[in-house]
């Protein structure tokens, strides 16, 4: 790969990786929303399931539109994976604002919230735990601070980039005939 066709990589990965990073920052939007109405948040969890499905999408327009139909292995992991470095880098911008200025424990209130009900109760005992057993974990989800949210959630983020790269790259690559 030259040094033209990496800038041009790193370019449009960039920019698909934005209106990837907007998805999620949607979606985690819906998600705070779903808290208290639950069809948003269902809408949040789909459009979160569907990103990896649109970041193919954008992939294959770079190889057809961008690289006329060719382009190899290597190149289109590449591409994926810049595509999710970018999105996750606006994500946990995104995360840590809010996080940071505006949740003011507003998550962590309403899971108190719903694990005081009956069904919560019945769920906690199911599953063998008791409530003081998730109370504490709570509590140390209210204490960790933004940046250490949308660092935690960026590099989960990042690896699953990674680890989608190498069969979405497969599937993508198109060589040219000679």
């Amino acid at each position: 790969m030259t040094t033209p066709e990496y800038i041009q990589l790193r370019a449009f990965a960039r920019i698909d990786g934005t209106y990837l990073g907007i998805i999620w920052t949607i979606s985690f939007a819906c998600y705070i929303i779903g808290i208290s109405n639950p069809m948003i948040g269902m809408v949040g969890s789909i459009m979160a399931l569907a990103s990896p499905f649109y970041a193919f999408k954008r992939l294959r327009k770079f190889r057809d539109e961008i690289r006329d139909g060719h382009i190899s292995l290597l190149r289109s992991m590449a591409y994926y994976m810049l595509m999710f470095f970018y999105a996750s880098i606006l994500f946990a911008l995104a995360q840590y604002a809010y996080f940071a200025f505006l949740d003011n424990g507003y998550i962590v209130k309403q899971y108190i919230s719903f694990l005081s009900s009956q069904e919560a109760q019945e769920m906690i005992k199911a599953y063998g735990l008791t409530m003081k057993q998730v109370t504490e974990g709570i509590n140390e989800l209210g204490n960790t601070s933004p940046i250490m949210i949308a660092l935690n959630i960026m590099t989960m983020n990042i690896t699953i980039g990674i680890m989608l790269s190498l069969p979405v790259a497969a599937i993508t690559k198109r060589n040219k005939v000679k």
